[in-house]
């Protein structure tokens, strides 16, 4: 296909209106391993004369820093023994994208290559491409959607950063889940996204309150796993840019305060490619034994990939009983307590996994459930008994609830091994130790409250 939508440009349609003066700035944009957009603006006519047909590139650093953009020991790939070379941005035609944000703008996310164009293969989008490789070959493809949650601060960006992020005014008072006043109070903002998100190519669905003040959530269309992720990837980017143009800051961190956090539940089916169904049986009106299996796997695979769900320090202080975030290891039918909620019957039938929270990498959550899943299959794994009433309080196995052991999970486990790679594994594994190691070298407010005087 030429495009996603008729909302994506072909690049022909690009050319075009570069030529007629309607666009003159492009973004080249890949997804690094914090699931943030980096790459570099180029001038239309520039791009035009010498990029198109030739590429562009960047150095091998960005998918080997911290998140402060800091060069850290520890990466295979690159290192300043290497001399941190190049990488080449291999422009997706089929993600041209306006930015109406941004005036005579439009974004291209791109894969990663080396200059022998062999694939890198630790870059988010190749490690998802790779998993969907893997189901091409049974002639399944995945669908995917992700569901994220964001709390608004009536603050500048400039203005959280000044006061440390402490004492920051949220843009509402009091629980609004569900509420249509609350959400009315930031509607101007929660519009603009809507609207720009529409005309960036993405399939909006709807807007809600949750439950932290000033948290909300705006979710999207199910589509191809990939073009969800590169969804996801340009929603987060683009909803703090709008957030910063209306003079409000949004985080999407897993647990911003000591509240409820920011979620990012992930909704998933597998489909023939032909289209067919495979997770249900119209006959039976159930579910089919590839989707019992699937589960089966995930199940079985979500501690070794929990790294991958929840890949911050912060990540884990969202894992708390009663706070919709799950504790445990278990599915149920309909059941928001359990770490994997099986949903809707027919071509709706699905499972979404409650793990990750907003802070997430898309294209690793979902490269992780596509591996669970395939686990599952591959072995014929049985699904264990549904869990019925409160998984808080069940005997179920626990989601790892720190960093490092998750870490610790991940890098030992023989089916990530197996499914990604060495390579990848140890990549990521490198990822976390250099999160720990930075925060463990830290001393912080709580440290300072609890022992200065009194220890």
């Amino acid at each position: 296909m030429s495009t996603r939508n008729d909302r994506y440009l072909s690049l022909e349609h690009l050319r075009q209106r570069i030529d007629a003066g309607e666009i003159d700035t492009v973004i080249l944009a890949f997804t690094d391993m914090q699931g943030r957009l980096q790459g570099k603006r180029l001038h239309g006519r520039y791009f035009l004369d010498h990029v198109v047909g030739h590429g562009s590139e960047g150095c091998n650093y960005l998918l080997a820093v911290d998140v402060d953009m800091n060069t850290v020991a520890g990466y295979a790939m690159t290192s300043w023994e290497q001399g941190y070379g190049d990488m080449e941005f291999v422009m997706d035609d089929d993600t041209i994208r306006l930015l109406p944000w941004l005036p005579g703008t439009v974004m291209i996310q791109c894969d990663l290559e080396w200059p022998d164009h062999r694939p890198v293969v630790a870059s988010p989008r190749a490690i998802l491409k790779a998993q969907l490789a893997r189901l091409a070959e049974r002639d399944l493809v995945a669908m995917a959607g992700t569901e994220l949650e964001f709390v608004i601060y009536d603050e500048t960006y400039e203005s959280a950063w000044n006061k440390g992020y402490r004492g920051l005014v949220p843009a509402n008072q009091y629980n609004v889940d569900y509420s249509i006043l609350g959400t009315t109070r930031v509607e101007p903002l929660l519009r603009d996204i809507r609207n720009h998100m529409y005309a960036a190519g993405l399939d909006v669905e709807a807007a809600k309150g949750e439950c932290n003040p000033g948290q909300h959530e705006i979710g999207f269309l199910y589509a191809e796993a990939l073009i969800s992720a590169d969804n996801h990837a340009v929603y987060k980017n683009s909803a703090k840019e709008i957030a910063a143009q209306h003079g409000k800051a949004i985080t999407f961190m897993a647990k911003p305060n000591q509240l409820e956090g920011s979620s990012c539940h992930v909704h998933m089916s597998l489909r023939g490619t032909d289209g067919s169904l495979v997770f249900w049986d119209d006959e039976t009106g159930g579910r089919t034994p590839l989707y019992d299996q699937f589960i089966a796997g995930a199940l079985a695979t979500a501690a070794d990939f929990t790294l991958l769900f929840a890949p911050n320090i912060n990540s884990y202080k969202r894992f708390a009983d009663g706070s919709f975030a799950p504790t445990t290891i278990g599915w149920g039918l309909d059941n928001r307590t359990c770490a994997v909620r099986l949903v809707g019957r027919g071509a709706g039938a699905r499972m979404e996994n409650r793990v990750p929270g907003a802070d997430a990498n898309p294209y690793l959550v979902l490269a992780a459930m596509i591996a669970g899943g395939l686990h599952g299959i591959e072995h014929g794994l049985e699904l264990e008994p549904e869990m019925i009433g409160n998984a808080y309080t069940s005997n179920q196995p626990r989601v790892p609830n720190t960093l490092g052991a998750a870490r610790e999970a991940f890098h030992s486990s023989a089916v990530a091994r197996t499914a990604l790679g060495d390579e990848v594994v140890d990549h990521y594994t490198n990822l976390a130790d250099v999160e720990l190691a930075a925060y463990n070298a830290q001393v912080t407010d709580w440290e300072l409250v609890r022992g200065f005087e009194r220890m």
